[in-house]
């Protein structure tokens, strides 16, 4: 048919525990273009689910094993991303342990909620972070 349509991704806003204390939010920073800091996430595979594919990424990149809690958000500009038009289904999830960079990651860091540089947040995950402050 030739019809085209935006690709398909998912992110997660990360809530990392320990002992049942909050410890932050997990950002990545970029090892590919668009580089900067960056929620987890990637693009959803055929055959899988939105929040499979959410527990993947989080996994392939952080090392960490999420439990998803809820749906943020469905993020949707066609120029939220400057490769070309990709729709995000954005989960809230909770998970304990050392985040390890894997994959697309060039490093993992934690953000206490007063110390999340807004600034450097790539794609619309400025937005995102608003959004979830906001519902926090």
């Amino acid at each position: 048919m030739g019809v085209k349509t935006p690709y398909l991704a998912t992110d997660v806003v990360i809530r990392l525990w320990k002992k049942g204390g909050f410890r932050g939010i997990v950002l990545i920073e970029r090892k590919n273009p668009p580089v900067g800091l960056a929620l987890p996430g990637g693009f959803v595979e055929v055959g899988e689910s939105v929040e499979e594919a959410a527990v993947r990424e989080v996994r392939e990149e952080t090392g960490l094993e999420v439990k998803l809690s809820g749906l943020l958000g469905v993020y949707s500009k066609p120029n939220r991303d400057p490769r070309f038009h990709v729709v995000s289904v954005v989960f809230v999830g909770d998970a304990e342990g050392e985040p390890k960079a894997g994959s697309d990651a060039k490093v993992v860091k934690i953000f206490k909620l007063e110390d999340i540089p807004l600034e450097r947040l790539v794609f619309d995950h400025r937005e995102i972070i608003l959004d979830f402050l906001r519902r926090a």
